[in-house]
């Protein structure tokens, strides 16, 4: 039996700035720790998805991208007691000291050949100490930390299980009864999100973030309203400029969901800003986003933590079109219909990494569910005589892991080629 609330409570938490370089510079904290000095060389073995993930987003604070400023701060601020907001607050003076390491060529990244999706370990040393952590499937699942060859931590991960095997249990008839019966008083901490997810959002739309993704959409309100209503173009708007900002180095906290920012935003903003329009009460829209988020664990466990596939766009952009569906009236009967309409359209959308077009996925994401919420409310599904959807949105959810086996095992691959190509040219 799945505890739905230590499961939300674990799994829709803070983080400042994009999880994964966030959890290399967490990994390199702790290590940093375990010296004495100042680490003067910093090496770091990393698997393909946290590459891709890390190497062209924003670090807050710093107008700068990638992997290098965030492993160097992670070496100066050493608060790894923050976790997923190990980098917020820091001073001028921490800048500095990290952008001397990277001047100085200490970091050293290099791709670790490994079947984790989610693989980071650092290897620090000061000269006259050294230091290894590894942090695997989870970006705080830290499983080695030792000091001159001293194991000081170490939790072993069984070969062959699954990142998300946490999560067995999970069913969207078990989503809905949880979600649609439980005490208001016992989920009402997931409302949490809303102030801190609307203040980034608010932030992408005001300042000057990234492709300016959902300041121009919102622009067009007024004078678009032939193509998109005003409402649909206000929930893209308020949902991809948090994704703008989050991508630009918006140094504001996001609420994570299954370890994304952009999957929290992408599962909560929507409905945020519909209940917002609606005038619905805090039950309901407390409701709609533990709907929302539990629909996105569930189809994660099959994606997987980081995947060849966006799960912002996929998953989070399924799970709040399962919660604006609630909003206006759904059942579990068109929340089922909104799942399979979803996985019908974006089952394809590939994750090429962390960066500014994010937002043009959340966006077309945001779309998608709006329009497939609008379907489902009119009983429209497609069926199992409709290519890889099944009649069970449960089946269709659990196939999303055959076609990420069979489908897309190259496909990381094949992405982060081209990535590092570009980066080689422009050098």
């Amino acid at each position: 039996m799945v505890d739905f609330i230590e499961l939300l409570k674990k799994e829709v938490v803070p983080a400042e700035g994009c999880t994964e370089p966030i959890a290399v510079a967490y990994a390199v904290s702790i290590a940093a720790e375990q010296l004495d000095g100042t680490p003067k060389d910093i090496r770091l073995k990393l698997s393909a998805n946290i590459i891709k993930n890390a190497l062209g987003v924003g670090i807050p604070g710093t107008g700068m991208v990638g992997i290098e400023i965030a492993a160097a701060l992670g070496a100066v601020v050493r608060q790894s007691n923050k976790k997923l907001e190990v980098l917020s607050g820091f001073t001028p003076e921490h800048l500095e000291a990290a952008k001397a390491l990277v001047d100085a060529h200490a970091i050293r990244v290099e791709q670790k050949a490994t079947s984790e999706a989610l693989y980071i370990e650092a290897l620090l040393t000061d000269g006259a100490d050294s230091s290894r952590v590894v942090i695997m499937r989870d970006h705080t699942n830290v499983v080695r930390v030792e000091k001159n060859g001293e194991v000081l931590v170490d939790e072993p991960v069984s070969v062959g299980s699954g990142a998300d095997d946490a999560h067995e249990g999970l069913t969207v008839d078990a989503i809905y009864e949880f979600a649609t019966t439980t005490p208001f008083e016992d989920i009402k901490f997931i409302l949490d999100c809303v102030p801190l997810n609307t203040r980034v959002s608010e932030e992408g739309l005001s300042g000057e973030y990234g492709l300016e993704v959902g300041k121009r959409i919102g622009a067009g309100a007024d004078r678009r309203g032939a193509l998109l209503n005003n409402a649909t173009l206000r929930l893209m708007s308020v949902t991809a400029a948090a994704s703008d900002a989050r991508m630009g180095g918006c140094p504001l906290s996001v609420m994570t969901c299954g370890g994304s920012g952009n999957q929290g935003i992408a599962s909560s903003l929507p409905i945020i800003e519909l209940a917002r329009i609606l005038g619905s009460s805090d039950e309901d829209l407390a409701r709609a986003l533990v709907l929302s988020d539990l629909v996105v664990l569930h189809i994660k466990e099959y994606m997987g933590r980081l995947s060849p596939l966006c799960g912002s766009g996929i998953a989070g952009g399924t799970g709040s079109c399962c919660g604006i569906t609630f909003l206006q009236g759904g059942g579990l009967r068109e929340i089922k219909y909104a799942i399979n309409n979803m996985l019908a359209t974006l089952q394809g959308m590939i994750c090429d990494g962390a960066k500014a077009t994010c937002a043009l996925k959340i966006a077309a994401g945001t779309n998608s569910a709006i329009q497939c919420s609008t379907l489902a409310l009119a009983d429209i599904s497609p069926t199992s005589k409709d290519g890889i959807i099944f009649d069970d949105a449960e089946e269709t959810i659990k196939n999303t892991g055959k076609l990420m086996r069979e489908g897309f095992a190259q496909t990381d691959e094949a992405i982060l080629s081209i990535m590092l190509a570009k980066q080689l040219e422009s050098k």
